[in-house]
């Protein structure tokens, strides 16, 4: 059956491979972008397949409106994959409080936006499958990169609980969480860096010295990663979070590592804490993982 999908950031890198792939399969796609213009090939090599819309996705009026599109376009809402977003490099203390909160707005309240415009659409189907855009950075932290790390954080534990609030009503919620993959993610992160402090050298130069080194050598495959989200669309059962890649798996096991190694260090301050009697059985009502 065909689906109707509605993707952020068509315009390229991911989210264009995932709306191609999708496209090839036979499915329907509203494609945004701040310019539509720049997607509108899609419109014209797939017709009466592709609607286009506008979408700065921190605007909620206008994210209410591309699920509008979808609606009268098609009459459904099928997939929708909020792939928009974008990182600054730079330490904290020199990071503008402006450039720091527009990495908040798009990578997290954008997920936030397109996910309450489409959830009662979708709760009036019974059916569909929210697949949000993450990262590896959602599960472990970088200097120089607290805005997109907090976000990227943000957007998993904002997953893994609406998907327990939805899939009484057949739709399927998932944070994805992928290593690099050869977009310009890696170089423009680095762009309008500031001249670093000198003690911010060791920390954040070396991160910017490591997206230097990836930019044009990421190990994902788009075409790969378009096709494992298409077959996520078709999945009656969907992780809480789902990591692509063997560089985010990498990570991803070395950080919880650490955190479990730091778990157990200081145990005895973590238990000292308790009130005398406290009693554990209210942890055996809460929702299944």
């Amino acid at each position: 059956m065909s689906k109707v999908w509605l993707i952020t950031g068509s315009a390229s890198g991911l989210g264009r491979a995932i709306a191609e792939h999708v496209l090839e399969q036979g499915d329907r796609l509203v494609a945004t972008a701040r310019r539509p213009e720049v997607v509108a090939e899609l419109r014209d090599k797939y017709a009466g397949r592709v609607a286009l819309a506008a979408l700065d996705v921190t605007d909620p009026a206008q994210a209410e409106i591309a699920v509008e599109v979808a609606l009268r376009e098609f009459g459904r809402l099928d997939v929708l994959v909020n792939n928009a977003g974008f990182a600054r490099v730079g330490p904290f203390e020199q990071m503008p409080p402006a450039d720091f909160n527009a990495q908040i707005d798009a990578n997290f309240y954008g997920v936030v936006n397109l996910v309450r415009a489409a959830i009662p659409t979708m709760r009036q189907q019974q059916s569909g499958h929210i697949i949000n855009i993450s990262s590896g950075a959602g599960r472990l932290g970088a200097p120089g990169m607290a805005a997109y790390h907090a976000a990227k954080w943000a957007v998993g534990g904002f997953t893994e609980s609406i998907a327990k609030e939805l899939r009484g009503f057949g739709v399927h919620t998932v944070a994805v969480e992928p290593g690099s993959m050869p977009t310009r993610w890696a170089a423009s992160a680095g762009t309008a860096t500031p001249v670093l402090l000198p003690e911010y050298e060791p920390s954040v130069g070396r991160v910017i010295g490591i997206l230097q080194t990836l930019a044009g050598h990421e190990i994902g495959d788009l075409a790969k990663y378009a096709k494992a989200m298409f077959n996520l669309s078709r999945a009656d059962e969907l992780p809480n979070h789902l990591i692509l890649g063997s560089d985010a798996l990498s990570a991803i096991r070395a950080a919880e590592h650490a955190r479990d190694e730091a778990a157990r260090a200081w145990e005895e301050v973590t238990l000292s804490t308790d009130r005398a009697g406290a009693n554990l059985d209210f942890l055996a009502n809460l929702p299944p993982h």
